[in-house]
This record gives C-alpha cells, sequence and structure tokens, in this order.
C-alpha cells in the first residue's frame, strides 16, 4: 500500500462512478490540465517562489472552538502523518504560484472521519456530479484518479476571473518564459562557440565544383582527423585567410532588468525579499500583498472544509498568523517593544517572541508589563503612581 491509498483509502472508487460533468455559471464544464510549461524550472522563478515558500512556512496554525477534539488535537501536532506544518504550508503557496490553483483535502480514518489535512497536486482535475453531489475528479501524475465531494476540498485560487472555482493559468507568462529561454540558450551557445575555431578562405583555379569539394574534404581529414593538433598549414592555393568569430546574442543589461522586473511583478516578489534583505516597511508591504492575503485564503478555506456551518456559527475556526514585528530592524523592535510594553499592549513572551527569545514560564510570560502611570479611565492611579507623582513635584 502507497501513500495515495494511506491518504485516500477507498474514495477512489468514486472516479469511476461520477461520469456527469458539473456545470458552473458561465455554462462551461470544467476540465482543467496543469499547465505544461516549464515555469519551475527557470532558476530566477524558483528562487521567487521559495521566498513565498520560505516566509509562508513560518505562519503558525492556531484553532479555536471545541468542535472535533480529536481532529484538533492532531492538528496541532501536524496536518497529518507525512508532514510538518512548515512543509505543508511552504508546498502548497509554491502549488498556488505555479497552478494558480491549490487543493486541501481532508486526510480521512478507518470510519470516514478527518483525520489531517494534506495539499495535493493533480495534473489534471475537473468537476462531475455524482446523483447530485458535485465532486472534484483529480487525475495524477501516476494517472491514478480520486473524486472526492466538493465540499470537502479546500480550493485556494488566486488570478481568478472566469471561473467561480478556480484560477487561470500561467499563459501570461509565456513570452517572459521564452525570453528567459532564449538568454540561457544564448549563453550555453557562446560557451559552445568559444571552444571552437572556424575560418574561411578564398581558393582558385579549380575547374569543376567536385574538386574543391574533394580539396575540402582533404583539407579536414588532414588537419581536423581524431587526435590532430598542433599548427594548420595552408597551401598557396589558399589566399584571403581569416578567422570567423561567433559572438552569441545576449540580452543586454537593460532588457535583462525588464524580464526580472516582469517575473518579479507578476509573482508579487521583489529582490530584496528573494535575497533576504527585506526588513521594516519593505518586508511589511511583502507581508501584506503575499504572506496576509494567502494566511487569509487559507484560514477561511481550511475553517469552512473542517467544520459544519452550525460549527462555524459556534465559533469554531482555523486561522493562521505571523508575528510581523520580527523582520523590523533591531533599532525599530527595540521601539516597538519599548511602546507596547509600556501601555501594556502584549504580553512578556509576545514581546520576548519578537527577539526570538525562549517563552517564560506561563505563570511569567502570559503577564502584561505595564508602566504606572497608565490605568483605566474612571480608576483611580496606582498609590505609588501618585506618591512618585508628589514627589517629583516637591522637587
Amino acid at each position: 500500500m502507497g501513500i495515495f491509498e494511506k491518504i485516500f483509502g477507498k474514495r477512489q472508487s468514486a472516479a469511476q462512478v461520477a461520469r456527469q460533468h458539473f456545470e458552473l455559471l458561465e455554462g462551461y464544464k470544467p476540465s482543467f490540465t496543469s499547465w505544461t510549461g516549464s515555469i519551475y524550472e527557470s532558476d530566477l522563478i524558483r528562487a521567487a517562489l521559495d521566498a513565498h515558500g520560505r516566509h509562508a512556512s513560518k505562519l503558525q496554525p492556531n484553532l479555536q472552538g471545541s468542535a472535533k477534539p480529536a481532529l484538533q488535537s492532531k492538528l496541532r501536532m501536524g496536518p497529518n502523518a507525512y508532514q510538518t506544518w512548515s512543509q505543508f504550508l511552504y508546498r502548497l503557496i509554491v502549488t498556488l504560484y505555479i497552478k494558480n490553483t491549490a487543493f486541501v483535502v481532508p486526510v480521512l480514518g478507518e470510519y470516514g472521519e478527518a483525520t489531517g489535512v494534506i495539499g495535493v497536486c493533480p495534473d489534471h482535475w475537473e468537476l462531475v456530479e455524482d446523483r447530485g453531489v458535485p465532486y472534484i475528479r483529480m487525475t495524477f501524475k501516476s494517472r491514478k484518479a480520486i473524486a472526492i465531494e466538493l465540499s470537502r476540498v479546500g480550493i485556494l485560487t488566486r488570478y481568478q476571473m472566469e471561473s467561480e472555482l478556480f484560477g487561470e493559468s500561467n499563459k501570461a507568462m509565456q513570452p517572459t518564459l521564452d525570453l528567459i529561454e532564449m538568454q540561457r540558450q544564448g549563453i550555453k551557445e557562446g560557451i559552445k562557440n568559444g571552444a571552437t575555431f572556424r575560418f574561411m578562405a578564398t581558393s582558385s583555379n579549380w575547374s569543376k565544383d567536385e574538386d574543391l569539394a574533394r580539396e575540402r574534404k582533404r583539407f579536414d581529414a588532414h588537419n581536423f582527423q581524431e587526435g590532430a593538433g598542433g599548427v594548420l598549414l595552408w597551401p598557396n592555393t589558399f589566399k584571403d585567410i581569416k578567422q570567423i568569430n561567433q559572438d552569441a546574442y545576449k540580452v543586454d543589461a537593460e532588457q535583462l532588468r525588464i524580464i526580472r522586473e516582469n517575473v518579479y511583478m507578476y509573482f508579487a516578489v521583489s529582490e530584496d525579499v528573494i535575497m533576504s534583505k527585506a526588513i521594516g516597511d519593505a518586508w511589511a508591504a511583502y507581508y501584506e500583498s503575499v504572506i496576509e492575503p494567502f494566511a487569509i485564503q487559507l484560514s477561511e478555506v481550511m475553517t469552512r472544509m473542517l467544520f459544519t456551518e452550525r460549527e462555524r456559527q459556534m465559533g469554531n475556526a482555523v486561522w493562521f498568523t505571523a508575528n510581523r514585528l520580527q523582520y523590523m530592524s533591531n533599532a525599530d523592535k527595540m521601539a516597538a517593544i519599548s511602546q507596547m510594553a509600556d501601555r501594556g499592549l502584549m504580553t512578556r513572551n509576545e514581546l520576548r517572541e519578537i527577539l526570538n527569545l525562549a517563552p517564560l514560564p506561563e505563570s511569567i510570560g502570559d503577564q502584561i508589563p505595564a508602566r504606572g502611570e497608565y490605568y483605566n479611565v474612571g480608576e483611580e492611579p496606582a498609590q505609588d503612581t501618585q506618591e512618585g507623582g508628589a514627589d517629583d513635584a516637591n522637587q
């Protein structure tokens, strides 16, 4: 038994049962295929997606409510038996940005109950229905297929327009990918041509074309046969001998900048983020444009797929959060800690988290420090604050 059977169990039989396509509002019977372009084979694009994965993997899952206690207990340990939360989040956001559609499905136990979640990456998916129930039928590279109820599948999308459920393809990126590939091939061919020598010469006194062809073959065999080397010698029948210098075409600096900007714009990333140089406002802008929308969408998707409508009304939910202050400069961190601590807005452990320090025991770490002169409106200031103020006034 492989991982496919361990995750999906007997549900794969539904893949053969559901035959009729399920139509969406636009009337199209949706059948989608993963884009066959080599988008993840480009080192520039892979670096951009790796930046998304590295930062998204730091999100922290938070479960609230009392429904499905066994499931919540397992999710606190990890998403499934094969991945950690950081691995799950990394792969999920990379899949989302490559395919513009990412799926999260429940891992079922022996009795059909959800025991975890896992992100899947099918090559082909389509909407079908069986006896009025919509399913998503997925086909993987192994050619194995599975049909899962639409209500139990979490769907994350990007560049969503035509379909109510799925994102668009990355065909808009094809021209930039072509330029990247041509640049790569140009460099490769330039290296090859740099290791070869080519010459041209004028030869006269040949009455027949066959004699000229015969002389060219004789010259090649004499000078370039296997193991030959040293000095090339020409008889006086050749003149105007010149070396042919073939320079491979290379994208100039401005064109290369445009290619990079196209990649950065399409995948919502910057060079500073890729190189881990973004801090402060630069990182906050990246967080708000990429990581936060991903966290919000994943929170909503997982809450909807794991809890019933009534359970959601009772406050059961899954949330993914991150400590944004960790990416400030040290000076900005200390200023934020000072302001937050003075006003009693964060606990000691939350303040220590900003500096990547280990938490204190709950009895101490969960306390909220605050300066004495801050007190609730309508309440009397603390006694030591009054005395301190009087002392200050007498001095």
